[in-house]
């Protein structure tokens, strides 16, 4: 996509690589502009689910200060509007699965990144921290401050938020951030299996279980529902249920379109 955000895919798996690995994957305007593109662009394209990572040893070291700088501080807008969801939550807006594979500092905007994913899994080598309060701002995609409580809960939430303290993989396997640590040399092989895993799954089902999954999160139970019950009417008039009920009864591996 650009020269520090990578795009490749391999099958029914995508990946997103920040590469910026002199300044820990830190972000620029530029480069976040290219970030959000890629992931626009991964959920368009025909792939199952979608991992997110960085160079070795570094997932996201946050904002580029440096380049902050270069806009005087009253001049500096926000990305979007409030209702512009897809630039202050890509990942989450994103319609395939999302794996974030973490290895090294997922600090201030890079920690946000990892709130935004559906599943996290670390190396030993990874570390978070919110530390927007050390300068002057609130968690800048508003993910710290929604989806990490709903994650760990309100309180671990706010101890992260308030004090900006950095963690390691042990605390965030301990709080239940992260769904899995391992060594550095087996966290992408992990992630591509756990990819694999759900690319076996219907596209048409996926997507629906994302929407459901993040709508719900505030919705009262009625109101859930209604959308609950139009997308099992939808998965029922599906090709992939006709595929799904066929493989089934024939006894062989799905042929799913995502149709």
């Amino acid at each position: 996509m650009s020269e520090h955000i990578k795009y490749t895919r391999d099958g029914k798996i995508g990946t997103i690589t920040i590469d910026r690995p002199e300044k820990k994957n830190a972000m620029t305007f530029a480069i976040l502009f290219d970030f959000i593109e890629a992931v626009r662009h991964a959920g368009e394209d025909d792939i199952a689910a979608l991992v997110i990572t960085g160079v070795p040893g570094a997932f996201c070291a946050g904002t580029d200060l440096a380049d902050l700088s270069t806009i005087p501080g009253a001049q500096r807008g926000l990305r979007g509007s409030a209702e512009e969801t897809d630039k202050w939550w890509p990942i989450v807006q994103c319609p395939k699965p999302t794996i974030c594979a973490i290895d090294g500092p997922a600090v201030g905007m890079g920690a946000e990144f990892t709130s935004q994913c559906d599943i996290r899994l670390a190396s030993t080598n990874a570390r978070f921290a919110w530390n927007f309060v050390h300068r002057g701002l609130v968690p800048d995609t508003g993910a710290g401050t929604w989806l990490l409580p709903r994650i760990i809960g309100v309180q671990n939430a706010l101890r992260l938020t308030y004090t900006g303290d950095m963690i390691d993989a042990a605390e965030a396997l301990r709080l239940g951030y992260v769904l899995e640590v391992v060594e550095s040399k087996d966290l992408l092989p992990r992630a591509y299996e756990l990819a694999e895993k759900i690319a076996a799954g219907s596209p048409h089902s996926l997507k629906l279980i994302k929407e459901l999954t993040y709508m719900g999160l505030t919705a009262p139970v009625s109101e859930h529902m209604e959308r609950h019950t139009s997308a099992m009417s939808a998965s029922f008039k599906s090709d992939d249920h006709r595929e799904g009920v066929a493989s089934f009864l024939e006894r062989r591996p799905a042929n799913f379109t995502g149709r």
